[in-house]
């Protein structure tokens, strides 16, 4: 009897017939009232700063108004301001909030310059409303948050179980205590499986303490002593999570699935969905949506930077002409994006022209190398001719450093992930270039440390982490010991 009413009780749990279940993005109405004050904020601001000096508003600053809520909520997109609200820290709500009103404000300045607008306006006023406004928004939002903390502090704690003493479930009390205004209270750690000498299962009861097994998680959520579970269970105990969601349904808890994607080793990874069909991203692409945005930072950078070169370009193309026989141009292949193969362009720096599949490294005091191929190595002057390469859209000027197709397939095979440095356009300097790993990896631990910084690069990619490489090229990623 007890059996045919579980069976019952189930049946209604499925959807109805001729639906599909599916998994909606959680959207909270409070974001687009968030949006939308924000942008008032700007107008505020703007109108405010204009009162000391008496300055009247006129249709130039309703241009600069409108325009700058435009390219705020531009940036504010694209730096996630408006997404996942509640998951960000304020110091990294803040960041965000910052860099999204600094690109603001770059759009503002070469708009005013274009048009001609600055002797139009009040550039004191404008000044100080480009510094206030950031201001002023974090402000607003440090202080919802400061007055929602102290509310739910005193009268609207939700009370959380965490079903698995796992390093995840540490990782989610460490994020939940950056988020005192979302009103959690831990309530407990609840596991009935044994402890592992290796935590691959379960930590020791040094590192987390269990309050119980999941029965007495169960009984808990049926008193009423449990608002919500969260489950942290590896994705190997699919049967366990299966039969405590079910047994979940008896209660009125609010239960969520955190599935264990940490274990991977994540590169640029992102939640996403296909028709409410959840899909976790673990090798993907940092600009599957934003390869525009770096194309054209490649072209105006690469362009403007041709300019400046152009000529020292021509007395180098006949210093190597003049220093040894053979081309100007080297071209080697190497990989590109998605591995495909590129022709790579460089001032030739040597005797020989090498490019098959036995192509060593270059060494110092490389018989090979010219005298003054050695100086242009040394200063990385060599690599100049790459501008065409990003021109052409082969290479990017920001990028792990295309090696020859030969130490390729060399290290693909010895150092995990390596192939992943191809998910972005090689590039002509890159975050391990600034950081020391430039010229020889003669040994492979500092092969396995360029991979690192290249994976690093990957995973953390923005247009501000670009300008910031092509900043510290500049001043350390031309020269260096390991460079010859």
């Amino acid at each position: 009897m007890g059996s045919h009413q579980k069976e019952q009780k189930a049946a209604v749990l499925p959807p109805a017939s001729g639906t599909t279940a599916s998994i909606r993005l959680h959207r909270s109405n409070i974001l687009a009232f968030f949006r939308a004050f924000d942008s008032l904020l700007v107008i505020c601001v703007l109108w405010g700063t204009l009162q000391p000096w008496d300055t009247p508003w006129s249709h130039t600053y309703t241009w600069l108004g409108v325009l700058a809520i435009i390219a705020f909520v531009f940036f504010a997109e694209s730096n996630e301001v408006y997404h996942l609200w509640q998951g960000f820290s304020t110091p990294a709500l803040a960041h965000r909030l910052t860099m999204a009103w600094a690109g603001t404000a770059l759009v503002l300045g070469a708009f005013a310059v274009a048009m001609e607008l600055l002797a139009s306006i009040n550039i004191r006023a404008v000044a100080l409303w480009l510094t206030l406004t950031p201001i002023t928004i974090i402000s607003c939002h440090w202080l919802r948050r400061f007055v929602l903390a102290r509310f739910r502090q005193q009268s609207s704690q939700r009370r959380i179980g965490i079903v698995g003493a796992t390093s995840l479930s540490q990782r989610l009390t460490a994020a939940i205590g950056n988020l005192p205004w979302m009103g959690y209270q831990i309530a407990g750690y609840y596991d009935d499986r044994g402890v592992t000498d290796d935590g691959s299962r379960r930590l020791g009861d040094d590192q987390v303490r269990v309050e119980g097994n999941l029965e007495q998680l169960k009984q808990a959520a049926r008193n009423g002593e449990i608002d919500m579970v969260f489950i942290t269970l590896p994705m190997a105990a699919e049967r366990r999570v299966r039969e405590l969601v079910q047994d979940l349904a008896d209660t009125t808890v609010s239960a969520y699935l955190i599935p264990d994607v940490f274990s991977f080793d994540l590169l640029h990874s992102r939640l996403t969905g296909i028709q409410g069909i959840p899909a976790v991203s673990i090798y993907d692409s940092p600009l599957a949506d934003q390869a525009w945005t770096k194309r054209a930072f490649d072209l105006a950078a690469s362009l403007a930077i041709l300019a400046i070169v152009a000529i020292p370009m021509i007395a180098i193309a006949i210093g190597v002409r003049m220093d040894s026989k053979g081309p100007v141009f080297f071209k080697q292949s190497r990989y590109g994006v998605r591995g495909e193969k590129i022709r790579v362009w460089k001032f030739r720096s040597m005797k020989v022209c090498e490019d098959g599949e036995n192509v060593p490294q270059a060494t110092r005091d490389d018989p090979r190398i010219t005298p003054f191929g050695a100086m242009l190595r040394r200063t990385s002057l060599d690599e100049l001719p790459q501008l065409f390469n990003v021109l052409g859209g082969s290479m990017s000027l920001i990028g792990p450093r295309p090696h020859a197709v030969a130490h390729n397939e060399f290290y693909r095979n010895h150092i995990q992930g390596y192939m992943l440095r191809h998910k972005v356009k090689p590039g002509i300097t890159g975050l391990a270039q600034v950081n020391g790993f430039r010229g020889e990896t003669e040994t492979m631990d500092k092969m396995v440390g360029r991979i690192a910084y290249d994976l690093e690069y990957i995973r953390n990619w923005s247009l501000w982490l670009d300008i910031k490489i092509l900043w510290w090229t500049a001043f350390r990623g031309f020269v260096g010991q390991q460079a010859y």
